[in-house]
């Protein structure tokens, strides 16, 4: 049976030509000659991502086609609308494009290559986007791929825009909140665009509550918290950067709230220091603490760790949002690690809600390895 999974591993591969080019588009074939697959041919235990189970030409057309899918499906999600310009258009194996992401910022694509193949194939994702989305609705397309190409690869290509003047706007819009985007250098590809949906049902909860935003990047929880009616709301980062991009971000819809302060510090340490009570909502969203899978034990331990710190600490009734972006890192993995956080603590624990990514970040049922963002809402006594 075909399992349509769009990854080849070079240990399932029998025979290749010796002359084979990183990034080459080859055709899959069975051992008793039985047509599988075209994709492009990578080094490494991927070796090769599978474009499409028909052999067709890897080709502008079918670049059109692919891209166009994807953006009606995103308009029949109601993403596309004038008080929500942030959004994914390509969201790669969930969108049958392997190694390709595209965010849009108001009227900027920001591009990312995972595979030397989309980087080869860039004038063709270009120029099929310029079809898709005509000059006066996205002006500008921001390749961003030298910290997601592989390393052995030895491209390194710098950050430029490929459309456009200088005159690019960094501000664009999230469910009618406004967001500075720093897609030249900040993570990603400038925004955590995946935790939409989970920050509106943080804002459904917030009203009153003392907000504690630990790893707040650019501030998008505590945004939400401050619109949702928070007594409170405390941002912290590692990064002065991300904590001044907060800053900026709770000023451009707020101005100088009074609600709002923040803090860089390391998250442990601050949580360590936090009087037992002070919060009642707390959110922990870090980075992935995990990024292969020789990881993952030392990673548990982190999630651990951190869950705990927040369970000592969290007010009596209080609710917990905590997550983990590792892809390596099993629903169930984090879910027993959390669960011991809460045996640990000694408190009593309920889970409200069980979360994931967003629509626009759909999840190919033949590749669950796409399910990577997971979340719990604690209600903790």
């Amino acid at each position: 049976m075909q399992r349509y999974h769009p990854w080849v591993f070079s240990g399932a591969i029998a025979h290749k030509p010796e002359d084979m080019i990183e990034g080459e588009t080859v055709r899959i074939v069975s051992a008793d000659g039985v047509f599988l697959g075209v994709g492009h041919f990578q080094i490494g235990s991927i070796a090769v991502r599978i474009m499409s189970f028909v052999d067709e030409p890897i080709d502008a057309l079918f670049y059109e086609r692919r891209l166009v899918n994807a953006y009606k499906m995103r308009l029949s999600l109601n993403l596309v609308r004038p008080d929500n310009t942030i959004f994914r258009l390509v969201h790669g194996e969930g969108d049958y494009l392997p190694g390709l992401i595209i965010d849009i910022y108001g009227d900027t694509a920001v591009i990312q290559a995972h595979s030397v193949g989309i980087h080869q194939d860039l004038d063709l994702v270009t120029n099929a986007l310029r079809q898709l989305l005509p000059v006066d609705v996205v002006k500008h397309l921001f390749y961003k791929s030298e910290g997601t190409l592989p390393y052995k690869a030895g491209l390194f290509p710098e950050n430029s825009y490929l459309l456009g003047g200088e005159d690019v706007d960094e501000i664009a819009v999230e469910n009618g909140l406004r967001f500075r985007i720093d897609w030249l250098k900040g993570q990603k590809t400038g925004f955590f665009v995946d935790q939409r949906e989970n920050r509106a049902l943080l804002e459904y909860y917030a009203r009153g509550r003392h907000v504690l935003n630990m790893f707040c990047y650019t501030g998008g929880f505590s945004v939400y918290a401050l619109r949702g009616g928070a007594a409170s709301v405390v941002s912290v980062d590692s990064s002065a950067k991300a904590v001044s991009m907060t800053d900026q971000n709770v000023s451009l819809n707020f101005g100088e709230d009074p609600r709002h302060s923040s803090s860089s510090e390391d998250a442990f340490k601050f949580l360590k220091q936090l009087p037992e009570g002070e919060k009642n909502l707390v959110i922990l969203d870090p980075p992935a603490f995990a990024k292969h899978r020789g990881a993952i034990n030392n990673a548990l331990q982190g999630y651990k760790k951190l869950n705990l710190h927040a369970l000592e600490k969290i007010a009596v009734g209080g609710l917990l949002f905590t997550f983990s972006c590792s892809q390596v890192i099993s629903a169930e993995q984090f879910r027993l690690a959390v669960f011991s956080a809460a045996a640990i603590s000694g408190r009593k624990v309920r889970i409200l809600h069980q979360l994931t990514q967003p629509a626009d970040h759909p999840i190919n049922i033949y590749h669950p390895e796409g399910e990577y963002l997971k979340g719990l809402v604690l209600q903790v006594e």
